[in-house]
């Protein structure tokens, strides 16, 4: 009887047994994978650009200290940054601050574009107005204008209409920057993907789950991004006698195509890639011919200002590596590869078209 019972004790517990050693499956957020490649390639890193370059979408304080502005100096020079466009300028007496704080010590390594205070759009005259300052702004030392995204996104006038960036009331400023010979570097806009549904097939849901404030599906808020997108557009049309710089690749960078054909009907338009570097990563050959066909219409640009990040722009645009990480995965969880640029096409982006298209840049510093 006891080895009976035994026997019935053993053979009941084999499938507890049996479970306890079953592995568990792992959980994990999707937020929380970061696999590790195990592809083995040539790889080319780059720290320094092969030739000195100018970025035009770029942002610094006003107020710095001597002593930062002297480690930003050091990290240009690291990088191989020639000159900078600081976009934040302001206007009037903090213009003035600004580029005397820059420019004091490093008089060729710094230049600024005006803003406008789009706020003030209900007060009389104020197109007008507007292109008064911008037209002294100049005579201080802006060499261009740089219009925020809260044009055609957030602002609104006194009757809480959004102002749509082809508003008629802004038509003074464009045609007087025309009539100055300065770009207009605009932002209008987002990805595309801000106004999709934040479901299994948005390619951006990683970054929106982290900032949902970057949602732009309520059409109580917001405009259509067509509509968004258009309205630019339109304003382009509308003033063929000023260069306009559509910043972030007008947002187009998923759709070169599309890019192209505004390019094409439009020669008055330039644009940049700041933070949109993952676009042209992820479609190494369609980039590389869009670049060498549009090689006298785009230009360097990298917005949020971290010099150690520059190194993944110089080795997408100038190695032929494959599968390598973009420096902000909440961005882009998709790898780079590197397009190879002609040293022509190289030259055009990083600081040619640039020297072209805005005045009073120093161009000792470049080769010919």
């Amino acid at each position: 009887m006891t080895r009976r019972i035994a026997a019935l004790c053993f053979v009941v517990a084999l499938p507890l047994l049996a479970q306890e050693e079953k592995p568990q499956p792992a959980v994990m957020n999707f937020e929380d994978y970061e696999p590790k490649s195990t592809l083995v390639v040539p790889e080319h890193p780059r720290t320094k650009a092969k030739f000195p370059f100018i970025d035009v979408h770029n942002h610094q304080r006003r107020d710095m200290a001597p002593v930062d502005v002297a480690k930003l100096v050091a990290d240009m020079d690291r990088i191989g940054l020639a000159v900078m466009v600081n976009l934040s300028g302001g206007s009037g007496d903090s213009l003035k601050q600004g580029l005397a704080t820059l420019q004091g010590a490093h008089p060729k390594r710094f230049v600024a574009f005006a803003n406008v205070d789009l706020q003030k759009i209900d007060e009389p005259n104020f197109g007008e107005n507007a292109a008064r300052q911008l037209e002294e702004d100049v005579k201080n030392g802006a060499v261009g204008l740089k219009i925020f995204k809260n044009l055609g996104m957030f602002l609104t006038d006194a009757s809480g209409k959004r102002v749509p960036t082809d508003d008629p009331r802004l038509d003074p400023i464009w045609k007087k920057a025309g009539e100055l010979g300065i770009p207009v570097l605009i932002h209008t806009g987002e990805p595309m993907a801000f106004w999709s549904p934040v479901d299994k097939h948005n390619e951006r849901w990683l970054e929106l789950q982290q900032f949902p404030n970057r949602r732009r599906s309520d059409a109580t808020k917001f405009a259509s991004f067509e509509q968004t997108m258009g309205e630019q557009f339109n304003l382009f049309r509308k003033h063929p006698r000023t260069k306009f710089i559509a910043a972030h690749l007008a947002w187009l960078g998923n759709d070169l195509g599309r890019l192209g054909q505004l390019l094409d009907e439009l020669p008055n338009v330039y644009t940049e890639m700041g933070a949109v570097l993952y676009e042209l990563g992820r479609q190494p050959k369609a980039a590389r011919a869009f670049l060498i066909k549009y090689q006298d219409r785009v230009m360097m640009g990298k917005d949020i200002w971290n010099a150690d990040e520059y190194a993944t722009y110089f080795r997408v645009l100038e190695t032929e590596d494959e599968y390598f990480d973009y420096y902000r995965k909440r961005h882009a969880f998709w790898k780079m590869y590197g397009l190879g640029l002609p040293d022509e096409v190289l030259k055009k982006i990083y600081y040619k078209n640039a020297l072209k298209v805005i005045p009073r840049l120093d161009s000792s510093a470049f080769p010919k």
